[in-house]
């Protein structure tokens, strides 16, 4: 299972739980000594009532915008940005939090997909499709917190110094239509635009391929900004990171003969254009 499958899968925080409350606590407590309701203090903001009530009471997770916004409004003198970094993990599965601080100092990131098509490749809607067809179901505001979530990972293409990254994507994602087949002709057509990247590589692993060097499920390969390598191995709930070289070391060369399996990338972009002609 991806980290975007096993994402979807998994539990949002608890309501009013950790920093998620202590948060809260002091939005409310902040609010109040400036002598604001809710609705007020949402019109300096540019949320709604009800989205600052979510916050107070640790049941939704701020965007940074709306903290840093919020922390000069009531001049809380920076006591609320200070919850920025841990919130932010917050919008994520505790079994992904880690994978997500490397995500974003990352100088590697090369993953294979057997799935779903990784969450760095999904455009808005096809990633509200994934969370949206859930099971159980996900109410409309974890939604919608869980797509803005991915999307703020998408950052990792518009960093300086720009990461090396690649994928590796089974040919049968590209063909599933999830969402329909407007949203899977728009995720066709970003993955386009993402692959032509000059430090991005897509390769597409066609389902007539005789062999195949990572039929035991989805990894990612890290490189991290000290140098080191990782590999995060996906799991119904219970995905984890790897640091030792053996097993780093596997995961290595199973990523370089898959590469090798599968279409160039330059037959993959082509690929991907002929099957955007078909949709």
């Amino acid at each position: 299972m991806s980290e975007e499958a096993a994402e979807a899968e998994a539990d949002v925080p608890e309501a009013g739980s950790g920093v998620l409350h202590v948060f809260g606590r002091q939005l409310k407590r902040f609010r109040v000594r400036a002598g604001m309701e809710r609705a007020q203090l949402g019109a300096r903001t540019g949320y709604s009532a009800s989205t600052i009530a979510s916050y107070e009471q640790g049941r939704r997770i701020p965007p940074a915008r709306f903290i840093v916004k919020a922390d000069e409004v009531l001049d809380a003198q920076g006591v609320l940005t200070e919850f920025v970094e841990e919130l932010e993990k917050a919008q994520y599965p505790a079994f992904f939090q880690d994978a997500a601080e490397l995500e974003k100092k990352a100088l590697g990131w090369h993953v294979y997909d057997a799935l779903v098509i990784n969450g760095l490749l999904q455009t808005e809607d096809y990633a509200r499709a994934v969370f949206t067809m859930r099971r159980p179901l996900l109410d409309e505001e974890t939604i919608e917190q869980r797509v803005a979530a991915r999307l703020v990972r998408q950052a990792i293409f518009e960093r300086k110094p720009a990461p090396t990254i690649s994928f590796v994507v089974e040919e049968s994602l590209l063909r599933k239509r999830l969402g329909g087949q407007e949203v899977m002709r728009g995720q066709l057509e970003q993955i386009l635009l993402t692959g032509q990247q000059r430090n991005v590589q897509i390769q597409v692993m066609p389902n007539d391929r005789e062999e195949h060097a990572a039929l035991s499920g989805s990894f990612t390969l890290i490189e991290t900004e000290k140098g080191r390598r990782i590999s995060y191995v996906d799991a119904y709930k219970g995905s984890r990171l790897y640091a030792d070289h053996q097993t780093v070391r596997e995961m290595d060369e199973r990523y370089g003969i898959l590469r090798a399996q599968a279409l160039t990338p330059r037959e993959s972009l082509s690929f991907v254009e002929k099957l955007l002609g078909e949709t």
